[in-house]
């Protein structure tokens, strides 16, 4: 039975939350000196990413309302098979700039399914 697509987007909502978390009140100097936090972030990175390529297979009108997927998904499978040329500079700028808008827009489509 395939999984409801609403879930992909309950689990991009939990990992942007998370990153959000892990990151406050850290400067750009503080996240790249922390391995635990850049793991963290970049793992919720990964996740977020699986969970729109998922969406996207399952339900594509859906995910075409996702701002960006395609450089989301991309941006995953840099993280995942890059690993070793990670540019911790690259994932701070996305969390900055690209994070909160993805945020907004995966919680306005779960806001429109009547989920909070």
């Amino acid at each position: 039975m395939p999984r409801d697509p609403r879930a992909y987007l309950w689990d991009v909502r939990v990992a942007v939350t998370d990153i959000q978390g892990f990151v406050a009140g850290l400067d750009l100097s503080a996240y790249v000196a922390s391995a635990l936090v850049h793991s963290a972030v970049e793992r919720k990175f990964e996740i977020i990413g699986e969970a729109l390529n998922q969406l996207a297979k399952l339900d594509p009108v859906l995910a075409a309302r996702v701002p960006r997927l395609p450089e989301i998904v991309a941006f995953r499978n840099q993280l995942i098979h890059g690993y070793a040329a990670i540019a911790h500079e690259r994932v701070w700028a996305t969390i900055q700039t690209a994070l909160p808008t993805l945020g907004s827009a995966v919680q306005d489509l779960l806001t429109e399914f009547g989920e909070d």
